[in-house]
Parts: structure tokens; sequence; C-alpha cells
């Protein structure tokens, strides 16, 4: 499910994502889809990169 979301996003051109963005989607999904509870949603609110 991970590997065809990454898929997805960069063949739509929806998204560019570098190696360390791509780990970070990665895990972010995992978690997601191994949890027992339903996802909230999170508003960014800054960058790492800043």
């Amino acid at each position: 499910m991970v590997k065809h979301a990454l898929a997805k996003l960069s063949e739509e051109g929806v998204v560019e994502l570098d190696d360390e963005k791509k780990a970070a989607m990665v895990s972010n999904l995992l978690v997601v889809l191994c949890s027992d509870e339903h996802a909230q949603p999170v508003v960014n609110t800054g960058t790492l990169y800043q």
C-alpha cells in the first residue's frame, strides 16, 4: 500500500519527494496503517528546513 501510494504521488506529479521526505512519508503511512486507532488530522505549522 505504501509503495503504491508513493508511486501514484510521483506518477501524477502531486508532489516531488527527496529520499528523506519519502522516508518520513513511509513512516507516517505505516503508523496509520498499523494503528488500532483512527487517524487524526495534523496541521503542519512549520518546517524542519528553516
